[in-house]
């Protein structure tokens, strides 16, 4: 088994670049986020736990036990009876969870099988259901071998159509400075709907 490099990093994920790239995320993502949300590859929650008070449900799934360890704490903290963690690994097969809704953010350029995941969240979401993507633009400027180069918006269009969605919604929102492997990029939100 690979060994998750997250569970090392967790309790020095909250850096303050991280938290100010996910307050510009928490922004952008805010009016779609209300009914059952379950966020993906949650981290810490730095993205999804401000707007907890917005949800009727907030899961926090991650494959780090760390990272959910650190999110559980916050929601102590914060007294959210709304928000409970998870921890799970979709890319070996999902549980069976009731959503509305299912946020990623910039969780799909660390799998590999962009297919595989985008597949399982599909079977997750209701009829009407709604899968939110928040990454990074293609760049050529960034090669790593355990990151995807961000994504072509009508590539991942076509591969999201082809998985059934029948409508994607793909605009870029941000663009930073060493936001992306040290490199400047520009940040996307995907809306797709079942």
């Amino acid at each position: 088994m690979t060994e998750n490099v997250f569970e090392k990093m967790a309790e020095r994920y909250d850096t303050a670049e991280r938290k100010s790239l996910a307050q510009i995320i928490t922004k952008e993502i805010e009016p779609e986020f209300h009914g059952k949300i379950m966020d993906y590859g949650s981290g810490t929650g730095l993205v999804s736990l401000p707007l907890a008070h917005q949800a009727e449900e907030l899961i926090l799934v991650d494959a780090a036990e760390n990272m959910l360890a650190v999110a559980e704490h916050k929601i102590q903290q914060q007294r959210l009876t709304n928000a409970r963690v998870l921890h799970a690994d979709f890319t070996n097969g999902a549980p069976k969870i009731s959503v509305d809704t299912i946020m990623m953010s910039l969780v799909l350029l660390h799998i590999p099988d962009t297919k595989k995941i985008l597949t399982e969240l599909f079977e997750l979401l209701p009829k009407g259901g709604k899968l939110l993507i928040v990454d990074f633009m293609k760049n050529s400027s960034v090669r790593h071998p355990k990151v995807h180069s961000g994504f072509d918006p009508a590539e991942l269009t076509s591969r999201l159509k082809t998985i059934g969605f029948s409508k994607v919604n793909i605009h870029d929102f941000y663009h930073g400075e060493k936001i992306f492997m040290n490199q400047a990029a520009d940040l996307f939100l995907a809306t797709c709907y079942k």
